[in-house]
């Protein structure tokens, strides 16, 4: 059985003076956020063998604050190609994991990680809400019935968690932001 978590970045700054998208930063609310999804990925327990990340400057701070509020290091290893990826994009990372590791943590973009969830469950009342909205600072757990990362197909996973910010704290949703 192999664990794929997805976690989408905070909420960032379009009011930031950047001349790429690739170097926006969070803004306060998303910094909140990522720091309170991290406090509950440490009270739900969830551990993780592996994290790879986009290098955007929003998934770095995302990483940082979902860090301090874990409490313990997550050592990120960034890879260019999740940036703004495809589904299809993500499943070929996904492909080259290694075997040793049982549990994955993807951290990135949408529509990307929202495609990739919905391409990999097999159904389900939790499938249905990534459906509606995959919100910022949100962490999506897939189990997927596989001894090897090349094996993951379509429909094969099952969406077991799916934490969105607001859940946790009120003041932190509704996201009307859909970057």
């Amino acid at each position: 059985m192999k664990t794929l978590t997805l976690l989408r970045h905070a909420k960032s700054s379009w009011n930031d003076p950047v001349a790429a998208d690739f170097d926006r930063p969070l803004n306060k609310r998303g910094r909140r956020a990522a720091r309170t999804i991290g406090r509950e990925m440490k009270n739900r327990e969830l551990r993780f063998d592996r994290v790879i990340a986009s290098p955007a400057v929003r998934v770095i701070e995302t990483l940082d604050d979902v860090t301090e509020g874990y409490g313990s290091p997550l050592h990120p290893q960034y890879d260019r190609r999740i940036y703004l990826a495809s589904p299809a994009a993500l499943l070929d990372l996904i492909h080259e994991i290694d075997d040793e590791t049982e549990r994955l943590l993807l951290v990135g973009h949408n529509p990307g990680l929202e495609q990739l969830a919905l391409l990999l469950a097999d159904g389900g009342e939790l499938r249905d809400e990534v459906a509606v909205k995959y919100p910022t600072a949100t962490v999506a757990e897939i189990r997927i019935p596989v001894q090897h990362w090349r094996q993951v197909r379509k429909g094969m996973g099952n969406i077991v968690r799916f934490i969105r910010p607001r859940d946790l704290d009120p003041t932190l949703g509704p996201d009307e932001d859909t970057h």
